[in-house]
């Protein structure tokens, strides 16, 4: 992955991440869910570029296909920092997918928090990363572990993060023809919402599960579809995030490849590696 800069001008990634395991352990009084999930980033990222302007506005420069202005968390991540510090610049955003939507690889997250690293600098804010976990925590649940920036264990709705250590690791991803909505899983009548909580000190590969992955394969058949494929292959496969992506994660590249040749040729597959460190982990 890699960065360009100029003194109004920066070019950076927003990398991928997959949950090794998700556990929903209650609903909050406020609709919010509570979880337990040991998320990892990975090397397939988006692309963000970022353009200072001096008027104070924030704009995009380009629509994104499937992503409404309204809806675009790299918008809101700039309008967030500037009211949260002040700032009178403004920036244009440009916003090159890699990450498909609706996959639980957390695309949206991942480019807010670039932007708010991003324009940390751009904007020569020097606000520690403290400081931007906070902001990123109202931009949604996923955001504040991105701006964290390395393998973490998540609780409570995702803000409470400590560092983990896991083995590096090549990951087949495959991707169904299937577009799952995080909202919809959520308030899914059927979805397991009190798993106890434990405490898990060494990263283990065979630990916990994901929650989701019941009423998203029970929703969207292609998930399931995907998913048997997939174990079938690695019994270790499972779903990230709320999916539609579903992984298994392998020691070396020949093996990950290996399973990802082995999938039915109906599946957009990819195979990736684990990252330990945030690209832009400089940058607060």
């Amino acid at each position: 992955m890699a960065l360009a800069s100029s003194a109004v001008r920066l070019v950076v990634p927003a990398p991928a991440k997959v949950n090794r395991f998700l556990h929903v352990t209650g609903r909050r009084d406020d609709g919010y869910h509570t979880l337990e999930t040991l998320f990892t980033l990975v090397d397939l990222a988006d692309t963000v570029t970022l353009e200072a302007r001096d008027d104070g506005e924030v704009v995009r420069l380009r629509d994104v296909p499937g992503v409404p202005a309204g809806d675009d968390l790299t918008l809101r991540a700039a309008s967030r920092l500037k009211e949260a510090t002040g700032c009178r610049r403004g920036v244009a955003i440009a916003l090159d997918k890699a990450i498909p939507l609706g996959a639980g690889l957390g695309g949206g997250s991942s480019d807010a928090a670039s932007v708010l690293l991003a324009l940390n600098r751009l904007w020569s804010l020097r606000l520690s990363r403290e400081a931007l976990i906070e902001i990123a925590a109202g931009l949604g649940a996923d955001v504040p572990f991105f701006v964290f920036g390395e393998t973490a264990l998540a609780r409570g709705i995702g803000e409470r993060l400590t560092a983990m250590t896991a083995p590096h690791a090549w990951l087949a991803l495959a991707f169904p023809r299937s577009h799952v909505a995080t909202r919809e899983i959520f308030a899914a009548p059927e979805l397991t919402r009190s798993t106890p909580s434990a405490k898990i000190d060494v990263f283990s590969e065979s630990y916990g599960r994901n929650d989701l992955s019941g009423v998203a394969c029970a929703r969207h058949p292609p998930v399931a579809e995907a998913l048997a494929a997939l174990a079938r292959i690695a019994p270790q496969a499972r779903m990230t995030g709320s999916g539609a992506c579903v992984y298994a994660s392998f020691a070396r590249e020949h093996e990950a490849r290996t399973a990802a040749d082995a999938l039915p040729a109906g599946l957009s597959v990819r195979v990736v590696r684990t990252l330990a460190r945030h690209p832009l982990a400089a940058f607060a």
